[in-house]
This record gives structure tokens, C-alpha cells and sequence, in this order.
């Protein structure tokens, strides 16, 4: 993110995210991957393709999830991975997250290579943990790869030495305008005679926007562009008063 789009970056923390993961069965750790100490070891000999995919269904939509021992997390103060380190493991209360899909990609057991796409917040070690549970063979993660976050994907993705050399050839081809993150956010235009309340960061009523009124918009964002076509920002809906709120404005 360049200069006024920084303002982007706490936005794209809340994006759900979709990671390719490898499964390892038969095996839980302290850290609930490979790299940590190993707790318990189990019989995978017996899971069977139906099985497997029974449990990996049984973990799409709304979930519970216990954040792990070893994550950046903080109670009291204090992140996770410290009290981990020093032996401790404290009670966690579970968190709401969602699953949206999980699609396996092959089986060669003990390993699962998955794709899972899910919701902010969500621990892959902690999903490979728990499916490893299910199974009652124990499980955790071997390997893990983020592949997408909202609508930035690793297909399209640049290594820095990649943009440099753009940069070098006097190319910028690779820099998207802001608006371009919210592209799956519908658009609104205001009208002339929001200008002022447009450059002062102000509400704007939705009489003077080409807006169409849908069902649950106040749970909706929008992107806001002014009568000329430059982008604005983004805005929250109020129902209860008919106008826009700004959540987050880009324009100078």
C-alpha cells in the first residue's frame, strides 16, 4: 500500500483468507505443527476416504475455534507463545469463526493437502488439530500456504525483486488504484450538491446519490465515487436516518 492507500491496510485485515494446507495425521504437537514437540501418536491406517471427508464436512460454517497455546494472542497482557514458552498453558475461550469450504486435494496417507477458505481468525493448525481429533487418530499441520486474501490471489502475486525490475523499465503497471480493493462493494455516485459535504468527510443523504434503495444495507458497504467520477471512499449505510457514513475516505 502507497501513500494514501495505507489507509487500506486495516481493511484488509478483516478479509476472509484461503490457505493450501497439509495435514499430517496420526501425530499432535505442543504447537499443533510439525515443528513443535510431539504429545501423541495414532493409527491412520484405518481412516478411509468417506471417513475423511464426513469429518471435513462436519468442520464447514460456523464454528467454535480454541486459539491455540503457541499464537500471538494476549491475555492479561501477556501473548500466548510467552506463557507457552515458559511451560504454562492457561485456559482459552473459543472464538467464532467460518468455514466456507475445505476441498481436498489428494490423500496419501498420513498426509491431507487441502484448501481451506475461511473466515478472520482462523487457525489452520488448529483446523488440522482438530480434524486429526475427529478422526481419533490425532493430527497436525505440516505445511501451509496463503493462496488468497479477499481478491488478491498468489496467481497474480509479485516478489519484491519482481517489482523492482518493473520499477527499473520505468514500469507501473502493477499498481491498482485504490477503489480496485473494493471492487466486490457496490458503488454509489453523489450528486453536485454533495460536493461540500463530500470534501468535508460529512454524511451524505442518500437523496443525493443515484443510490437504490436494497434489504439489510446497513449491514453493507459501499464505495463512494462524487458527480465526477473520483473515488471517495467507503461508507456505511444508516437505515434509520437515510444517509451515508464514511468509514474510511481516500480522497484529498
Amino acid at each position: 500500500c502507497l501513500g494514501k492507500a495505507t489507509k487500506v491496510c486495516d481493511l484488509l485485515t478483516n478479509k476472509d483468507k484461503t490457505y493450501r494446507a497439509v495435514c499430517r495425521l496420526g501425530v499432535s504437537t505442543d504447537t499443533q505443527d510439525m515443528t513443535g514437540q510431539i504429545l501423541q501418536r495414532g493409527d491412520f491406517s484405518r481412516v478411509t476416504q468417506e471417513r475423511l471427508k464426513e469429518v471435513l464436512e462436519s468442520f464447514i460454517g460456523d464454528q467454535l475455534q480454541v486459539p491455540p497455546m503457541y499464537s500471538a494472542l494476549k491475555i492479561n497482557g501477556k501473548k500466548l507463545y510467552e506463557l507457552a514458552r515458559e511451560g504454562k498453558v492457561i485456559e482459552r475461550k473459543a472464538r467464532d469463526i467460518e468455514v466456507f469450504d475445505i476441498k481436498v486435494e489428494s490423500i496419501d496417507l498420513p498426509e491431507v493437502t487441502m484448501t481451506v477458505h475461511c473466515s478472520k481468525g482462523t487457525y489452520i493448525r488448529t483446523l488440522c488439530n482438530d480434524i486429526g481429533e475427529r478422526l481419533g487418530c490425532h493430527g497436525c499441520m505440516k505445511s501451509l500456504l496463503r493462496v488468497r486474501v479477499a481478491g488478491f490471489d498468489l496467481e497474480h502475486a509479485l516478489t519484491l525483486s519482481q517489482i523492482q525490475s518493473k520499477v527499473d523499465e520505468g514500469c507501473f503497471d502493477m499498481v491498482m488504484p485504490v477503489d480496485g480493493v473494493f471492487e466486490n462493494l457496490p458503488a454509489v455516485h453523489t450528486a453536485s450538491d454533495a460536493d461540500k459535504l463530500v470534501r468535508n468527510g460529512n454524511k451524505i443523504p442518500a437523496v443525493l446519490t443515484d443510490y437504490l434503495k436494497h434489504s439489510a444495507d446497513s449491514d453493507i458497504r459501499y464505495r463512494v465515487y462524487n458527480h465526477e467520477g473520483i473515488f471517495v471512499g467507503v461508507y456505511s449505510y444508516l437505515d434509520e436516518t437515510g444517509e451515508f457514513k464514511p468509514v474510511k475516505i481516500f480522497m484529498e
